[in-house]
């Protein structure tokens, strides 16, 4: 191995660590080595083999060189260019990891139309694959077909898989119905910062599901005597921890009230889903569900989920970066009108079409074109808000909008801990963001974007967001270390070299 390698990999692994937040010593205590062995390999001063390598990239969770995987790893983006022309938005990733995890509920043959092919999808696939579930591909790879087993092998699990995705956690709400004891691995995912899955405990304990978190593992016992007695207030008005209710409920034999619920995309393609599946739920798009469920599923079921709201939002924030003229067609416009309304008061110049229905035959959809627009900062904040208010995976892309605009904008992203320190990323590439706290970022626009080579951050949205800028600096930029886009995005570079941008794969090993 060159020298000249050993630096390249040397700086990979301690770009990989700082964006993990860990110190040198806390990565040479995961690695049982010493700090100055870190410090050599950081600085290229010592030969390393693949295998340690490899060992780096798990206790960092970061694909720091990829073996027979057939992804991309890293992403050269020639700047300034305009888009042009037509995209169509592709199926929520949310919905559709929602709606496999769904499947555990039906003894019958699940058949899921336009399934995102994403990371964060295969990792499931994987998962219930371990388990004794049978999946396959069909109709030239669009459609995904889920056959359930008699029984289920939790035993085999395939707990690297479980650990990088936060979705695991929903396997609770159909399991507590098919065993009266077992356990799967903790959650994992974006770096976001403490997310503590108590809500999700406090939900399901209703059902008799008692978990103790030990070791890396979720212990679950269930205790069949108890049941809702009164309706479930959720602590949390969170997405997954409705979802997880919702899968309880479906199977209880009985009538569940869930308060304080999310109303969001991804919960009715789910409260759709099981209302094909023989439940009837009553209030689907507010905040009380009313669940009536029954106590065993056997159907074959055919659904469609919808389109992605977030990605909608992805592209028309690429649109405005690079101050191009686009159209988005299949825009999920009922979970957008909040976020256009505040374009629309910062001066976003679009178009938008007459809706129409998805294929699930409830969602309304509607095409969106965008125009290069003079923006001017908004008077108030951005914050998100449980919907109908702004989708809080949408707030980072106003950072890359706010820094095309005239002013200064507050962003407030008050959920997650740390997802508003990668905004700043931005400042590699020309912006002007200056963090408050952890949760509040300033943005100063208009900004002059320059290219450069960085790391991608650990945060699907924030790395997406950065990809944007990158998209709209004149230059050659390199992104690297992508893994985290693929898990939430189908095809993103190519898709977006369609309609004009300039975006290479390639991997350095």
């Amino acid at each position: 191995m060159t020298d000249d390698y050993l630096v390249r990999i040397g700086r990979l692994i301690r770009d990989a660590r700082q964006h993990r937040g860990w110190t040198q010593a806390q990565l040479a205590e995961a690695l049982a080595t010493s700090q100055s062995a870190i410090n050599r390999i950081e600085r290229g001063n010592q030969n390393i083999s693949l295998e340690m390598i490899a060992r780096i990239g798990e206790a960092l969770d970061s694909e720091i060189v990829s073996l027979g995987y057939s992804g991309p790893m890293h992403l050269r983006v020639v700047g300034g260019r305009q888009l042009s022309g037509a995209i169509d938005v592709k199926t929520s990733k949310n919905a559709c990891v929602a709606l496999l995890c769904a499947s555990l509920l039906n003894s019958g043959r699940t058949l899921l139309r336009r399934v995102a092919r994403i990371e964060e999808v295969y990792r499931i696939l994987e998962v219930l694959n371990s388990i004794g579930v049978r999946t396959r591909w069909i109709n030239d790879g669009s459609d995904l077909e889920i056959v359930p087993p008699a029984e289920l092998d939790l035993d085999a699990i395939d707990t690297e898989a479980a650990r990088r995705t936060r979705s695991i956690i929903m396997f609770l709400g159909p399991l507590l119905h098919r065993m009266d004891r077992f356990r799967i691995p903790y959650a994992g995912g974006c770096d976001l910062g403490t997310r503590t899955v108590q809500p999700h405990m406090s939900a399901l304990r209703h059902f008799g599901l008692e978990v103790t978190a030990t070791e890396g593992w979720y212990h679950s016992v269930v205790d069949r005597s108890v049941r809702p007695v009164r309706p479930i207030v959720l602590t949390e008005r969170g997405d997954t921890v409705t979802e997880n209710a919702l899968l309880a409920a479906a199977r209880h034999d009985g009538v569940t009230v869930i308060r304080n619920a999310s109303p969001n995309y991804m919960v009715q393609d789910l409260c759709f889903f099981l209302e094909q599946l023989g439940v009837r739920i009553e209030g689907v798009g507010t905040t009380t569900l009313t669940v009536h469920g029954v106590p065993r599923i056997d159907r074959d079921v055919d659904y469609s989920p919808s389109e992605d709201p977030v990605e909608a939002m992805s592209l028309l924030a690429a649109a405005v970066v690079t101050e191009s003229e686009l159209t988005i067609r299949r825009v999920p416009i009922e979970f957008l009108e909040i976020e256009l309304a505040v374009l629309e008061e910062m001066g976003l110049d679009h178009d938008r079409g007459p809706e129409y229905p998805a294929d699930n035959g409830r969602t309304r959809l509607a095409d969106l074109t965008v125009r290069p627009s003079k923006l001017e900062a908004p008077i108030d904040k951005i914050h998100p808000m449980p919907f109908p208010g702004i989708n809080i995976d949408n707030v980072p892309f106003f950072a890359a909008i706010a820094a095309s605009a005239q002013g200064k904008t507050l962003i407030h992203d008050w959920v997650y801990d740390n997802r508003a320190i990668y905004l700043t990323d931005l400042n590699r590439l020309g912006g002007r963001l200056q963090l408050l706290d952890p949760h509040r970022v300033l943005v100063e626009g208009p900004t002059r974007w320059r290219a450069a080579e960085m790391m991608c951050p650990p945060a699907l949205r924030p790395a997406v967001v950065v990809l944007l800028a990158m998209m709209a600096a004149e230059g050659t930029s390199v992104l690297r270390n992508v893994y985290v886009i693929n898990r939430g995005y189908e095809d993103l570079a190519e898709r977006l070299n369609s309609v004009g941008a300039q975006i290479e794969t390639f991997r350095d090993i």
